[in-house]
């Protein structure tokens, strides 16, 4: 099991989590579609070769933008990562994978 999280603009929210969520990922159990989400500021600065969704080359710009958190079964997390970037409007968007340790919450009761 993984942990994806993603920053994305405001406009771009909900077709982003569409995509991801659509290859299966986001599934706890018998619920699926569960991810978290922050509202935020990112900050960036394209340099001269960027071709950049918001802002101009060399000007640091500060964006509203949501991180987004959610698991992934091993077996989804390429397709999950690459519907992210296909559906992302940035040239590289932010993202990071993290594996999960698989233990039980019954070791976790009193």
């Amino acid at each position: 099991m993984y942990k994806l999280v993603f920053f994305v603009p405001e406009s771009h929210l909900e077709s982003v989590k569409t995509a991801v969520l659509a290859t299966g990922a986001g599934q706890i159990g018998d619920y699926d579609s569960c991810c978290w989400q922050i509202k935020g500021m990112g900050q960036f600065r394209p340099l001269a070769a960027a071709n950049p969704f918001i802002g101009s080359a060399g000007v640091l710009e500060q964006v509203d933008e949501y991180r987004v958190e959610l698991v992934c079964a091993d077996a989804l997390i390429r397709e999950a990562v690459q519907a992210l970037v296909a559906a992302h409007p940035y040239e590289e968007p932010a993202w990071d994978v993290t594996r999960l340790v698989d233990v039980l919450a019954a070791d976790f009761k009193p």
